[in-house]
């Protein structure tokens, strides 16, 4: 019994001193700001232009780009939009590159302003869409979107989700 004891307990030390896999997925978290700092997209999205671009800090550092394809505002203030995504930048300080993604996004509306009082928003990765830095990349990012309660205007944006790399 005895021995068994050890034998477990050694395996458990050892397991614990292998290093995770190379494609291991990466916790993502940080802050994200409508930014000034942010160039023209890149030239395959020239259209990614239906808001101004987002300023990414934290485990992903770069530019976030956005084309609405579908949008529905519903009368009891519920908005409902979806389209597509590039990001430019990088991951935890790696190399530079691109991804893309598919999002979903709703929100509740004042009923009489249309001030946004809650929103958030999932974007899946596409896979095969990644470059450089992003190359094999997949996962999804969310975003919540942080609310002045007085004013119901938009802050900032909170994200967290993960990203795997081939």
């Amino acid at each position: 019994m005895r021995i068994r004891a050890l034998l477990f307990a050694g395996l458990l030390i050892a397991l614990s001193l292998v290093a995770a896999p190379a494609n291991a997925a990466n916790q993502i978290s940080g802050t994200a700001n409508f930014g000034s700092s942010c160039a023209a997209p890149p030239a395959d999205f020239a259209d990614f232009t239906s808001y101004p671009p987002i300023d990414m800090d934290g485990s992903l550092d770069g530019c976030w780009y956005t084309k609405i394809l579908n949008f529905e505002q519903k009368p009891s203030g519920v908005y409902l939009e979806s389209g597509e995504e590039v990001f430019v930048g990088s991951l935890n300080g790696g190399p530079q590159g691109i991804f893309t993604t598919t999002y979903k996004f709703e929100a509740k509306l004042d009923t009489v302003t249309g001030a946004e009082i809650k929103g958030r928003c999932q974007h899946k990765i596409v896979a095969g869409s990644g470059t450089g830095g992003f190359d094999g990349a997949s996962g999804r990012v969310d975003f919540k979107d942080i609310i002045d309660r007085t004013t119901l205007t938009l802050i900032e944006y909170h994200y967290r989700g993960h990203i795997r790399l081939a």
